[in-house]
């Protein structure tokens, strides 16, 4: 157990919280009920050995933490895991209802593995993180989130000429991905990207794609591979420009593979939402003319 303040708060909390979750009692010296719960919190914190931490905040002595977290009344206690607050109570609860508000918060030994995954990920360690990830798997086989994970990780790492066993781990993944899960736009991604990388290994290379597209602008199919070419190596903007072209010569062609495509891309893509707002915007134009 910690006290902390405004200024530590972010250090004792929010990035505590990543790596274990954190509760954080709200409590002032004059309240009653304080006194009954501070102490079965600290015991519990003893009890379950790590699993969480106890970091208590003094609301008269940080009255903008108070104010920051909408504290009404006290004992207040909010849960915070991976950095955000996710839940909370007021009052003093019992030692059983604790014990179950707990529970809820701490992650099973999949989870626990998935998360020291992305750690070894962070460190570059990146053999070792795909062997904790399918520890993850192997401890839980409903943890699609973990399967999500390794495939990124096998196509991350995927050198320039792909690799046929980690080609076929991916798919094998992929394939385990609970039916409930199946059509998530993070595995359409992964698998339109898949396909890509195993399709890159059967095309013509990318100066001879780029130059039957010059002479030839309406080979769709061979734009269509240059974009496959494009993606297996992450160049996903010129990807996009192919796609869209496929699109405004003839939005049919095989099935729709123009739009489809595009739209797996956006999902890779996530973390560029101005890129992707600008390709939605010409793809809906395209659409619609």
């Amino acid at each position: 157990m910690i006290d902390t303040t405004a200024d530590r708060f972010t250090r004792d909390v929010i990035e505590a919280s990543r790596e274990r979750p954190v509760l954080v009692d709200f409590w002032a010296p004059w309240c009653g009920p304080c006194r009954a719960l501070g102490p079965l919190l600290e015991k519990l914190e003893r009890d379950y050995k790590g699993r969480f931490a106890l970091v208590k905040v003094n609301s008269d002595e940080n009255p903008q933490l108070s104010a920051r977290f909408h504290v009404r009344s006290i004992p207040y206690v909010i849960a915070f895991v991976d950095g955000k607050p996710v839940d909370a109570f007021v009052g003093a609860l019992p030692e059983s209802q604790l014990r179950a508000f707990i529970d809820r918060l701490i992650p099973n030994p999949s989870e626990l593995e998935r998360r020291k995954a992305a750690q070894l990920v962070d460190a570059g360690q990146f053999a070792a993180a795909a062997t904790a990830l399918r520890a993850a798997i192997a401890l839980d086989p409903d943890n699609d989130a973990a399967r999500a994970d390794l495939v990124t990780l096998l196509l991350d790492r995927m050198p320039e000429q792909p690799d046929e066993a980690r080609l076929q781990e991916a798919e094998q993944v992929l394939a385990a991905v609970s039916r409930r899960h199946q059509n998530e736009p993070v595995f359409s991604a992964l698998r339109t990207r898949l396909a890509a990388l195993k399709e890159s290994a059967r095309l013509p290379g990318l100066a001879e794609l780029q130059a039957r597209v010059a002479t030839a602008p309406d080979d769709l199919t061979a734009r269509l591979q240059l974009a496959q070419r494009l993606i297996a190596q992450r160049q996903f903007e010129p990807a996009l420009e192919q796609l869209l072209a496929i699109v405004e010569r003839d939005r049919r062609f095989g099935d729709e593979i123009g739009r489809k495509t595009m739209l797996a891309v956006f999902e890779m893509l996530a973390d560029q939402p101005e890129l992707v707002a600008r390709y939605r915007r010409r793809l809906s134009a395209a659409l619609h003319r």
